[in-house]
């Protein structure tokens, strides 16, 4: 597909890099000549210097003719704008990245009448993904399909942990929960595994079950967290005001600590139910005056990568339940997740991108492939794709026992239209309507039939 970005910054540059990658005609727009410079020659992409919302800068882009185009600029009325120019050129799908909270009421409007196919809030999605491990502390990660009846979440074993040297055939057995690892990751390799696969320490597992069974099954193995209640948030960031919204709306307690008077003035004003402090958060006294130890979570959110870690690591010292730290710099995460610092890591330039990806790869299997989510894993090395199962498939109704499927892919459930879930084994079949959740080292799946082996 021929696709331009408009502004590459930290998403843009990612977007840009993991584009080209997958063989996309990319051209990008920027008014740092020497950005521009620096990734023409790394990713081999077409770059324009100038404006991304100019008319005449986008037509020597070639917007004219192109499928997508992506305004990830610093300004959010910018990118508006370099959406609406790309439309009247003929652009066939636009995304911009909106940060404002004022214009959160107005996304309806932005993809309605301005014709905008998708608008991404990053601090919002950020705000989810950090819930979504307060919902669930047992796990780092966690990623939904089929409207959330489905999950995916990403484990690691730990020193002592019942599941080391563990077959999985007898962990199927013994937990009796309806749950599927679907993925270890295990140093630099990456597995698809088998029933007869044995875990080991420090492994990172992926498991797919419906929220119930997966509760059931950490219950079970006595690593179940329940959700957090009292939560106590470093940095009253766009990010905290989205995440402490929904916590407070669930109502957890909320503690928010910054340094700046203005900030906690204002964040008094918008969130009530919270607790602002105004102090500083990488001072070990005042996180203990103010019960860092007795709190069920901890979330780091400043704009210093460093204090955000060393505050995640003083927060573990002490004993909190779930410690999350927002990390964007790419060699910092491979660092805490290399020497397990932290529990989770979130970053929202990595997030934004993800669900832009995302969204591009569904353009590009078209309607139809029946794509309806896709996430990657294990960075980027696995992808767990849903697909719909279509009227006529040639799947539907055969025992997976007697399909001759790839190497490297299970299927790891399905989400049947009247909303029963199945954990498969060899006997299950697909039936039309079902939703099905696909794990593969393979990343060219484009169709549901791609699962078979030609």
């Amino acid at each position: 597909m021929k696709i331009i970005i408009a502004g590459v910054g930290k998403v843009g540059s990612i977007l840009t890099k993991k584009l080209a990658a997958e063989n996309h005609d990319v051209t990008i727009i920027d008014q740092n000549p020497d950005v521009i410079s620096e990734l023409v020659n790394v990713c081999d992409v077409m770059g324009v210097c100038g404006n991304g919302a100019s008319y005449s800068v986008q037509q020597e882009a070639g917007s004219e003719g192109a499928d997508l185009l992506i305004a990830t600029t610093s300004g959010d009325e910018v990118n508006i704008l370099a959406c609406l120019v790309a439309k009247k050129l003929g652009v066939r799908h636009t995304i911009a990245r909106v940060r404002n909270p004022e214009y959160e009421k107005q996304l309806r409007f932005m993809r309605e009448e301005l014709g905008l196919s998708m608008v991404i809030n990053p601090e919002k999605a950020t705000a989810r993904e950090i819930s979504r491990v307060l919902r669930f502390p047992s796990a780092l990660k966690v990623d939904t399909f089929s409207k959330g009846r489905i999950e995916l979440v990403e484990y690691r074993i730990g020193e002592q942990s019942s599941l080391s040297g563990v077959r999985l055939t007898d962990l199927y057995e013994n937990t009796r929960a309806k749950v599927l690892i679907c993925a270890v990751a295990r140093g630099n390799e990456v597995f698809i595994p088998s029933g007869e696969f044995l875990l080991q320490t420090g492994d990172k597992i992926y498991v797919t079950a419906s929220p119930q069974e997966l509760e059931a099954c950490f219950r079970h193995l006595g690593v179940f967290r329940a959700q957090a209640r009292a939560v106590m948030i470093v940095g009253a960031s766009k990010i905290c005001y989205y995440l402490a919204s929904e916590l407070c709306s669930t109502g957890m307690s909320v503690k928010i600590i910054d340094s700046d008077e203005q900030k906690c003035v204002a964040m008094s004003e918008r969130l009530p139910q919270a607790l602002l402090i105004q102090g500083d958060g990488t001072d070990a006294e005042l996180l203990h005056e103010e019960g860092v130890s007795q709190s069920d979570a901890f979330v780091s959110l400043t704009g210093l990568d460093e204090a955000n870690i060393i505050m995640a690591m003083y927060a573990s010292k002490q004993g909190v339940g779930k410690v999350v730290a927002k990390v964007n710099r790419q060699s910092f995460v491979d660092l805490v997740a290399s020497g397990s610092m932290t529990d989770s890591i979130v970053s929202a330039g990595g997030i934004t991108s993800e669900l832009i990806l995302r969204y591009v790869r569904a353009m590009q299997n078209g309607m139809a492939s029946h794509v309806k989510t896709l996430h990657r894993i294990v960075g980027d090395r696995v992808e767990a794709l849903e697909f719909g199962v279509p009227k006529g498939s040639p799947l539907v109704g055969v025992p997976f026992k007697d399909l001759n499927l790839k190497n490297d892919l299970l299927v790891a459930g399905i989400a049947r239209s009247n909303g029963k879930i199945i954990i498969p084994s060899g006997q299950d079949s697909l039936h039309c309507g079902d939703s099905v959740i696909v794990v593969t080292t393979h990343t060219s799946l484009r169709d549901l039939s791609d699962i078979l082996k030609k």
